[in-house]
C-alpha cells in the first residue's frame, strides 16, 4: 500500500503525494494539484535517470509551474478567441494569460486545481476532479478521472474518463516536460513521430484549420531526427500539433531517446493528436528537481490530445460529450534502453 503524504496546502485543501513504483525499479510521484506528475525515475545503465521536470516545493507550483506534470482541462490547448457555438448557444470562456484566447481550460483549468485522490496503491493512483456547469464558461456539470498506473518495467499508464448531464467540449491531455538525459536542453535529444500530417496555426498559435502534409516542414518527423532544427533566427521553436496516423486505438505516437544516456520514451495514445513543445521560453527562476535549472528548451512535451480548437473546426475530430456518453482516453509512456 503507497500511503499518501501531505506535500502542502491550496486554498485551504490538502495537496497530498503518493508514490507508485515498479519492480523494476521505475518510481513516480503524483500530487493531486493538477493532477500533477511530479517526479518520475526509471532505470538506465547509469542507475535511476529522472525523466521529467518538477518542484521539491509546492509553493513553486502555483507560482511557477508552466503546467509542469499537470492534467490541463476541460478543454486542454487553445480555444480561438475563447468563445464557441454548441446547439445553438454561444458560450464566452475564461481568458488565458490576458490574452484573447482560452488556453488549457481557462485562468484556473483542471491543471491548476486540488483533485480528490480516491484510490492508492503501490502501483496506481486515481483521482477525481468536479467541474460544475458554468466553470469557466463552460457548459454542463463534468466528472473527470484520472488514473495512473505505473507497469512493468517503467510504464506510466494514463487513462482519463469524463461524464456531463449537459453537452460540453472535452479534451484532456498529460503535460510532462521530459528530459531523458537531465542535460541543461533537450536538443540533441533524437525523436520520430507517427504523423504525416499537421495543423498549421496563426501568429497566436490557433489552429488555422488547414491539415498539411509535414513534407518539406520544420515538421516531418517521420524519420528519426534531433529536435534541434537550425534556422538564420536560431533553433526552430516547436508549439504545434501534429495529426497522428492513428485514433481510436492505442498505438504508437512517437518515439525519443537521449544518446547521451541511452535512455528511450516511446509515446503511445488513443488520441489523433500530439502537441509537440519544446519549451523555448522556459525560464524558471526556482530551482527544479534536485536543484536544477531550467531554463530555454529545457524539457521536451508530448501532450495526447484531441486536435486544438476542435470545436471550431467542423472538419476536425469532435470534442463534444454528450449525457450518456463517456469520454474515453488512454495514453502510455513506455521508457527503455537504447
Amino acid at each position: 500500500m503507497s500511503k499518501p503524504v501531505l506535500f502542502g496546502t491550496f486554498n485551504g485543501a490538502d495537496v497530498l503525494e503518493v508514490t507508485l513504483r515498479s519492480d523494476a525499479g521505475a518510481e513516480a510521484r503524483i500530487i493531486t494539484y493538477g493532477g500533477v506528475v511530479r517526479d518520475l525515475l526509471v532505470p538506465s545503465k547509469n542507475g535511476p535517470q529522472r525523466v521529467v521536470l518538477g518542484f521539491e516545493k509546492f509553493e513553486d507550483y502555483p507560482k511557477y509551474s508552466p503546467h509542469f506534470g499537470a492534467n490541463p482541462g476541460r478543454v486542454a490547448n487553445r480555444i480561438g478567441f475563447g468563445r464557441f457555438t454548441l446547439d445553438g448557444v454561444t458560450y464566452d470562456l475564461s481568458k488565458s494569460h490576458g490574452g484573447p484566447h482560452t488556453l488549457h481550460g481557462g485562468a484556473t483549468g483542471f491543471g491548476k486545481r486540488v483533485w480528490s485522490l480516491v484510490q492508492s496503491d503501490q502501483r496506481s493512483a486515481t483521482l477525481v476532479l468536479v467541474s460544475e456547469d458554468g466553470d469557466m464558461g463552460f457548459p454542463g456539470r463534468v466528472v473527470t478521472t484520472c488514473t495512473y498506473r505505473l507497469l512493468e518495467p517503467a510504464t506510466l499508464q494514463v487513462i482519463f474518463t469524463a461524464t456531463t448531464d449537459k453537452a460540453t467540449p472535452v479534451n484532456l491531455a498529460q503535460h510532462s516536460y521530459f528530459n531523458l538525459d537531465g542535460s541543461a536542453d533537450v536538443l540533441d535529444h533524437r525523436m520520430e513521430i507517427d504523423a504525416d500530417f499537421y495543423t498549421p496555426t496563426d501568429a497566436d498559435l490557433i489552429p488555422t484549420g488547414e491539415i498539411l502534409s509535414v513534407a518539406g516542414t520544420p515538421w516531418d518527423f517521420r524519420q528519426e531526427r534531433t529536435l534541434r532544427l537550425e534556422t538564420p533566427e536560431g533553433p526552430f521553436k516547436y508549439d504545434g500539433n501534429l495529426v497522428l496516423r492513428s485514433s481510436g486505438v492505442l498505438a504508437r505516437a512517437a518515439r525519443t531517446w537521449s544518446p547521451k544516456s541511452g535512455v528511450s520514451l516511446e509515446t503511445w495514445t488513443t488520441q489523433p493528436g500530439v502537441q509537440l513543445y519544446d519549451a523555448a521560453k522556459l525560464d524558471i527562476p526556482v530551482p527544479g528537481l534536485g536543484g536544477a535549472k531550467y531554463g530555454a528548451f529545457g524539457g521536451f512535451c508530448l501532450e495526447t490530445q484531441n486536435l486544438p480548437d476542435a470545436v471550431n473546426k467542423a472538419h476536425f475530430p469532435s470534442s463534444i460529450i454528450r449525457p450518456g456518453e463517456v469520454y474515453d482516453h488512454e495514453t502510455q509512456y513506455r521508457f527503455g534502453q537504447v
